[in-house]
């Protein structure tokens, strides 16, 4: 067996396994069924990614594209984030749920970084990764704001490698800077340097400011990645993964049916 055909029946294993009594129980108690389920019989595998990035292979998965969620046409930015923008370019830095040990060290070492290199940046405090108490002349700290509004206006952005964070600093057409902290997060991280959109992904265990302002360096100065990441984000916004998704379900249910 080859290992990633293993690695994908233990995920499988280790993602279902702790839902598999309450499921049990519910179909025992709410429905009023007994037995192993049936109901994935037959049903394609719709991976929720662009065939742009991944392209999982063999009936019957099907690569439909990413399903973004509607934009929040209700939400506004901050007047501060509005006249900090207003200033000149900037880059997102922000680690989503990854809280990390110490949250002040973490934004220390970004600040340390974005000075070494000189740029401004928008610091997303998140669940805590970061400390959302830094403001300055060339910082401002958000707790948080819609990536698909903030990153399309960004330079480049730095997040933790997370799936959809991942997706949405693709389909922004920046390129981006990976601090892998766990589970898929490195596989992301190498993905990214793979399509040629991000400089290498620094650990999070490893990250230092000059670390991290090299890969600042790295993906604000070179073009071809910069190109590279804005062909790419074309290709993404093109998709409609969702009607893809429903095409696809519709037609194997309507196969499966005759």
């Amino acid at each position: 067996m080859r290992p990633n055909i293993l690695g994908h029946r233990l995920t499988s294993m280790a993602v279902w396994t702790p839902f598999a009594k309450p499921m049990a129980d519910a179909r025992r108690d709410v429905l009023g069924l007994s037995g192993r389920s049936t109901a994935a019989a037959g049903q394609p595998s719709l991976y929720a990614i662009s065939p742009h990035v991944l392209t999982v292979p063999g009936s019957p998965n099907h690569t439909t594209g990413y399903w973004f969620p509607t934009d929040d046409l209700a939400w506004r930015p901050s007047a501060a984030l509005e006249e900090f923008l207003s200033r000149g370019p900037a880059v997102s830095i922000g680690f989503g749920s990854m809280a990390g040990k110490d949250a002040a060290q973490l934004t220390g070492t970004v600040l340390a970084a974005i000075r070494l290199v000189g740029v401004r940046a928008v610091l997303l405090s998140g669940w805590g990764g970061l400390a959302d108490a830094a403001h300055g002349d060339d910082v401002l700290a958000q707790k948080s704001v819609p990536h698909e509004w903030l990153f399309p206006r960004m330079s480049a952005v730095v997040h933790h490698g997370g799936a959809g964070t991942t997706a949405a600093g693709l389909r922004a057409g920046v390129p981006s800077i990976v601090v892998p902290f766990t589970v898929d997060q490195p596989f992301w991280g190498s993905r990214i340097v793979d399509l040629g959109v991000g400089p290498a992904p620094i650990p999070q265990r490893r990250l230092t400011a000059p670390r991290l302002a090299q890969a600042l360096v790295a993906a604000l100065g070179d073009d071809f990645m910069r190109h590279r990441a804005s062909e790419l984000g074309d290709s993404i916004r093109a998709e409609d993964g969702l009607t893809t998704a429903i095409e696809v379900y519709e037609r194997t249910v309507h196969s499966s049916t005759r």
